[in-house]
């Protein structure tokens, strides 16, 4: 069954090919949902002061019988957006990773694990940096930034200090999600 789907474009020339694709992408959201109501997609450039370089802003509201999911993308700063069709493709990408969660969270499957913390101590830090080392009990060395320290406690820090962290593995090797400062300190070496 097809979703009606409500088109409406703000400060800008209605496109039929923009049209087309977005009732194309929203035809396509019955896939992840089976149950959608319907689909309203604006987009628009929020001010129009200038032709070349428009940003396009695209909400859509996507209507299931367990309420409105709502997506909405601002361009981005690095001007991804003033190709209207790049900013409907991410919209709709979003859309879908909002249904797929809705589906898997209706479904019960969405299943919510405290990160795993793990002891460690912090084995250095590089001079003028923002980042630093921490060693596991099983001699793994882990990189971690000040943003990954819970409570901006990176600048109490010190080299011994003793750490919870939760490791993720990252693009050149382990990297802590979170560090949480506590434990036994150990001696700087």
């Amino acid at each position: 069954m097809a979703i009606p789907v409500q088109i409406t474009f703000k400060n800008m020339d209605p496109s039929p090919a923009l049209e087309a694709k977005i009732r194309a992408r929203a035809a396509q959201l019955t896939h992840f949902e089976s149950d959608i109501l319907r689909c309203h997609v604006t987009v628009e450039i929020p001010h129009r002061h200038h032709h070349q370089g428009d940003l396009y802003h695209v909400q859509l509201v996507v209507s299931t019988p367990a309420g409105d999911i709502v997506i909405s993308r601002e361009g981005p700063r690095n001007h991804a957006h003033e190709d209207a069709y790049v900013a409907v493709r991410d919209a709709f990408d979003a859309a879908v990773r909002r249904l797929e969660d809705h589906v898997r969270t209706r479904g019960g499957q969405v299943k919510h694990h405290e990160p795993i913390l793990r002891e460690g101590h912090v084995t250095r830090f590089v001079a003028g940096q923002d980042y630093g080392f921490i060693e596991l009990p099983d001699g793994k060395e882990v990189y971690f930034h000040r943003h990954s320290v819970a409570d901006d406690g990176f600048d109490q820090l010190q080299v011994g200090s003793p750490v919870h962290v939760a490791v993720t593995e990252g693009e050149t090797g382990l990297q802590a999600a979170i560090v949480r400062p506590g434990g036994k300190r150990r001696p700087a070496s």
